[in-house]
């Protein structure tokens, strides 16, 4: 079995156990990077050899000496010891880094984007089989009450999941409005079987989705987790799990899959509530005197031929 990666705390512990080790016998310079690393260990982490070395006012081999008082064979043994237990949360600046030094890896990356994006809904696409989907949409369909939770960029994900989902439901909240945790687990008091919770979290995964929605179910409610894996926290609390690619190249997530997903689930939960087509209407009138125009965009935007009195008369001759 492989090795489970360091915590944070494990690594930190490892770095600051080296350099309480070294400290007496380090030169003025090494201490002052030293006395740097411990202030700043997760930013150091980030950087690179020159500008640690610039963040001291040393040069590069003072840097790479430092490493090696330490007990490291050099500076990249040291920067992946400091890095390990980041992984997750470093790997955007990593991938962002390589494609700026790296000219080849960052040639046309709007294209490339895309083309992620589009893997990311294949891949979710084949990972979501039909008894999936069909059970989560009779979660949602027959719980007395929805609770969505989602923190940082899932929070707005969660909000368009309960504006799609209004007109068909009766009771549906997305919890990450204003008040923060505190207000959301006021809100799941008394939460039980009866009550659905969404939960929606991807890499790196914020802790206030995992506690509340981790509360929600200890009170008895079922979950249903939108997230990239079976080993992530929300996977493991959860009953019900719709597993949805996210990797973008440049930045944490890409909420492309999962908003179709959302989107998807919330189609079909309109196809299968009574009176969908009633409610449908009723929000479309509800919003008409806010729309700029009702024209279709075949009327908007159809050619109109000029006015021209004398070639009318040539036609008619």
């Amino acid at each position: 079995m492989a090795n489970r990666p360091s915590s944070p705390d494990t690594a930190e512990a490892e770095i600051v156990a080296r350099i309480a080790a070294a400290m007496p016998d380090l030169t003025p310079g090494h201490r002052r990077m030293a006395e740097y690393v411990l202030a700043n260990l997760f930013h150091a982490a980030t950087m690179r050899i020159d500008e640690l070395a610039s963040a001291v006012g040393a040069s590069v081999a003072t840097a790479n000496r430092f490493a090696r008082a330490l007990g490291f064979d050099g500076y990249p043994q040291f920067r992946e010891a400091l890095v390990r237990g980041f992984e997750a949360t470093l790997a955007p600046v990593e991938r962002l880094r390589s494609a700026q030094e790296s000219p080849a890896s960052g040639a046309e990356p709007f294209g490339a984007s895309l083309e992620q994006a589009e893997l990311n809904l294949r891949s979710s696409r084949q990972s979501i089989d039909s008894a999936a989907a069909t059970a989560a949409v009779e979660a949602i369909l027959s719980a007395r009450r929805v609770f969505l939770i989602g923190s940082g960029t899932s929070a707005f994900l969660a909000g368009l999941m309960e504006n799609s989902l209004l007109p068909y439901l009766d009771n549906v909240q997305a919890l990450n409005a204003i008040g923060g945790p505190t207000h959301a687990a006021r809100r799941l008091f008394g939460v039980n079987r009866d009550d659905l919770v969404i939960g929606i979290a991807f890499p790196r995964y914020v802790d206030d989705t995992i506690k509340l929605t981790r509360h929600a179910a200890n009170q008895g409610a079922r979950v249903l987790a939108l997230t990239d894996s079976a080993d992530s926290p929300l996977a493991r609390i959860a009953d019900l799990t719709l597993l949805i690619r996210s990797e973008r190249r440049l930045a944490a997530n890409s909420e492309a899959a999962v908003l179709a997903v959302i989107e998807a689930l919330c189609d079909a939960v309109a196809l299968r509530t009574k009176h969908s087509v009633e409610a449908a209407a009723a929000i479309t009138e509800s919003v008409l005197p806010w729309l700029s125009s009702t024209a279709t965009p075949s009327t908007r935007h159809a050619p109109v031929e000029p006015s021209n009195p004398s070639s009318q008369t040539k036609k008619k001759s």
